[in-house]
């Protein structure tokens, strides 16, 4: 394992994790995702998407840290930078409290970066958080053709909940299960939860597929990112959601 002090060169296959390192540290960044979008101008080599990176050129950046995540990122390419004798850094993120872990690791014991400020207040904003209104009970699509929806066990579920937004399919055995709209409608949510990322929900496509429930369009970056957004995230979020109430 390469100590933080001694990495020069890293290559970030996560865009939260992009954008954590580049708020400290942007010189590090030798490569970086297609889907990598902030901060604004990254001047790092694309290496390819999270599900599909070209790892040959990966390798030929001679990264001293390559960051990934066990659910963005797969197995075999993970497998393959470190066949190629690569230091690969993978993070896990269910929950706030350990995306506050894993950024301290990946920033300071993975980078040598000083603990960031916004690390801190990040914590101090979802610490501090103002009493939720009664608690609602919400539908949470990710993906539509097919329908995939937010389920068991995961970072933006645990984000939600700590905003009075139950996720009505937690209890499902899936993380991102597979449910026909029409099951989804019969569940009895109070309202919608539509994200513009991985699919780009809109106010003119998904809020029609379930009708007589109110929408609430959010921010992916801040529902399911895990880096400087985290900070001004409940905020944002906050207003989203009392907009559909």
């Amino acid at each position: 394992m390469i100590r933080g002090s001694s990495v020069r060169r890293v290559v970030s296959l996560v865009p939260s994790l992009t954008e954590a390192v580049a708020a400290g540290g942007p010189g590090l960044l030798v490569g970086v995702t297609d889907w990598c979008s902030h901060p604004a101008g990254l001047g790092a080599a694309r290496i390819g998407g999270t599900k599909n990176p070209d790892t040959a050129k990966i390798v030929a950046l001679e990264p001293d840290l390559v960051l990934a995540n066990e659910e963005e990122n797969r197995p075999q390419d993970l497998g393959a930078l470190r066949a190629a004798g690569l230091n690969v850094l993978v993070t896990e993120v269910r929950t706030l409290d350990q995306a506050l872990r894993e950024l301290d690791r990946v920033l300071v014991s993975g980078c040598g970066l000083p603990r960031p400020e916004w690390l801190d207040a990040a914590a101090a904003a979802w610490r501090d958080l103002p009493a939720a209104p009664a608690e609602l009970t919400a539908v949470v699509p990710v993906w539509r053709r097919p329908w995939m929806v937010l389920g068991r066990d995961t970072f933006a579920g645990d984000l939600l909940a700590r905003l009075g937004v139950r996720n009505l399919c937690a209890g499902h055995a899936d993380r991102y299960p597979r449910i026909p709209l029409d099951e989804l409608n019969a569940r009895g949510a109070d309202l919608v939860v539509l994200l513009d990322e991985p699919y780009r929900f809109t106010a003119e496509d998904g809020p029609e597929a379930f009708p007589g429930l109110p929408a609430a369009l959010v921010s992916g970056r801040h529902l399911t990112w895990y880096g400087p957004s985290l900070a001004e995230a409940p905020g944002v979020l906050a207003a989203a959601l009392a907009a559909a109430r």
